[in-house]
Formats: C-alpha cells, sequence, structure tokens
C-alpha cells in the first residue's frame, strides 16, 4: 500500500496542487480541510480510474470517502482484482 499512497500523494501535489513540494501526510484531511475543494474528486476518480482501471461510482465521490490519502489508496487495495 505503500506504493500507491505515494502514487496519490505524488499526484495530488504535483497535479492538483501544482506544489511538488507540498509536505503532505498520508493523514492529511484533504477536502475537509480545503486543501482540495471538491470538484477535484473527479480529477482524482479520472486518474485513479486511468492509473488503477478501476472504476469510481459517482456516488462514492464524497469527502467521506477520500477526504486523506490513506482512504484513498484503501478504496483503490479494496476494488483491485
Amino acid at each position: 500500500m505503500a506504493d500507491i499512497r505515494e502514487a496519490i500523494r505524488e499526484y495530488l501535489t504535483t497535479e492538483l496542487l501544482n506544489d511538488p513540494h507540498y509536505p503532505m501526510t498520508f493523514d492529511e484531511p484533504l477536502i475537509s480541510s480545503g486543501l482540495i475543494d471538491s470538484f477535484s474528486l473527479v480529477d482524482i476518480a479520472l486518474w485513479v480510474e486511468g492509473a488503477y482501471g478501476l472504476h469510481i461510482d459517482d456516488t462514492e465521490l464524497t469527502a467521506d470517502n477520500f477526504d486523506t490519502v490513506n482512504q484513498l489508496a484503501a478504496h483503490i487495495e479494496a476494488n483491485q482484482g
């Protein structure tokens, strides 16, 4: 799971925050803290689908499910074949 978390952190800091040196932790609240807006959930879902071949249903795209890198990584791992 460490590799997945690192890949997620790299994507978020580089592509969404435009700051690859941002010291994001795996448990840092992303959406509820305002670091990433809720509209970015769609971008995250598209990236996950492309990078990991998973489908994320629109109903799953909530801050409750994907507010931290750890939550997103756990979802990916739970849904990989």
